[in-house]
């Protein structure tokens, strides 16, 4: 990669799809994994087009694609195990779909129909945190638990467990992040900070957020730091690997930047033409993190024609899934808003909550007409 802002760049799998080697991180994984982190990468990223095409028509509120991050995603989630827990962001997908979430699930938070759309204890996977920077001290918090719990550092690797947490480069500039930093690094706190350094934080390019790359930061807080090709995925694999294995036996945090490129907006509200040029998204189109690993498995016979025309059918039934799925989500019912607020609800809220059932099944005990049924649309709206 001809890129003079990269320097300490780790990259195993160059844009043309050719292995090359690094003197300190290798992929041990065989040929077959590699089509496995294809069909994630291919998958995700046919989900989330689904889902920005949802949103445009008017069926999501909101959505933050993940265009061209895939790679960053898919490579340092095949890294983890559990015990591990990961804290995304908001634009995991990949992410959350390789942990076992239904994409329909994924889509409730974004149409407004659950505040709470998956078990994060079952799942091994936090909510998404749409508070830039905040998930990042529940990371380091959720980490120092594991150290008290005895699920770091001991005799039996297995048992071991480590975090790791995912966050923009533009989150780098709140505080939250910095006193993650501070508290993990005090503590030897077992977890993987994974910043995706997607070039923006909404328009702001990253020239003007650091004036040295952001992996070097770690050093001033007292652990290690790694740049990698985000748009690599062994090379992101290997790296994430090797972070949290150190993690796991008891030797602190890490910081990866993974140096990658937003190719769609920030979010479907925003208009990346305003502030970067074709060029730029064309320059980068050309690294794009499919391309360079179909290309190496079509050339080292791993895969053919025919695996690639059975993965495009399985995102056809992907995307129609996603689309009849998220057009018949239930409605929420109001009383979910009493659920997964804390651990241990106590007599106050679950007195509240049933109260609140009390006062609502009281509109049930008529007939309803047209008149009857907006007026429990209003007490509805009011609570």
């Amino acid at each position: 990669m001809s890129d003079p802002a990269v320097d300490d760049f780790v990259q195993l799998l160059t844009p043309d799809g050719e292995r090359v080697q690094h003197p300190a991180f290798s992929f041990e994984g065989t040929d077959e994994q590699i089509a496995g982190y294809l069909r994630e990468m291919v998958l995700a990223r046919r989900f989330d087009n689904e889902a920005t095409a949802l949103q445009r028509k008017g069926e999501l509120g909101l959505w933050p694609p993940s265009l061209g991050q895939e790679a960053a995603q898919v490579g340092s989630v095949n890294a983890t195990r559990l015990p591990d827990f990961v804290f995304p962001s908001y634009r995991e997908h990949a992410v959350a779909l390789h942990l076992g979430i239904d994409p329909v699930e994924m889509l409730t938070t974004f149409r407004g129909t659950a505040m709470v759309p998956w078990n994060s204890a079952e799942q091994g996977l936090h909510l998404y945190s749409f508070v830039i920077g905040t998930q990042t001290l529940h990371a380091v918090g959720y980490a120092m638990g594991l150290q008290r719990d005895g699920l770091n550092g001991n005799d039996d690797p297995a048992a071991n467990g480590a975090v790791m947490v995912y966050f923009g480069d533009g989150a780098t500039s709140q505080g939250d992040v910095n006193e993650a930093f501070i508290f993990a690094a005090s503590y030897t706190a077992p977890v993987v900070f994974f910043c995706q350094n997607n070039q923006y934080a909404i328009s702001e390019p990253i020239a003007l957020q650091s004036k040295i790359p952001l992996y070097r930061r770690a050093s001033g807080f007292g652990f290690p730091g790694v740049r990698v090709d985000g748009n690599d995925v062994l090379a992101v694999q290997a790296v994430t690997s090797w972070a949290l294995g150190r993690a796991r036996q008891g030797h602190g945090p890490t910081l990866i930047e993974a140096y990658t490129y937003r190719m769609g907006a920030h979010t479907t509200s925003d208009d990346p033409t305003k502030y970067r040029s074709r060029d730029e998204t064309e320059q980068w189109r050309a690294r794009d993190p499919i391309s360079r690993v179909q290309s190496y498995l079509l050339s080292s016979g791993a895969i053919d024609q025919a695996w690639l025309d059975a993965l495009d059918a399985d995102c056809e039934e992907l995307a129609e899934r996603v689309r009849e799925g998220a057009v018949t989500l239930p409605e929420p019912h109001l009383e979910d808003l009493f659920d997964h607020v804390v651990i241990d609800p106590g007599d106050v809220l679950l007195e509240q909550r049933d109260d609140y059932l009390e006062y609502e099944a009281g509109f049930d005990d008529h007939p309803r007409d047209p008149a009857g049924e907006a007026v429990h649309a209003e007490v509805q709206e009011a609570f």
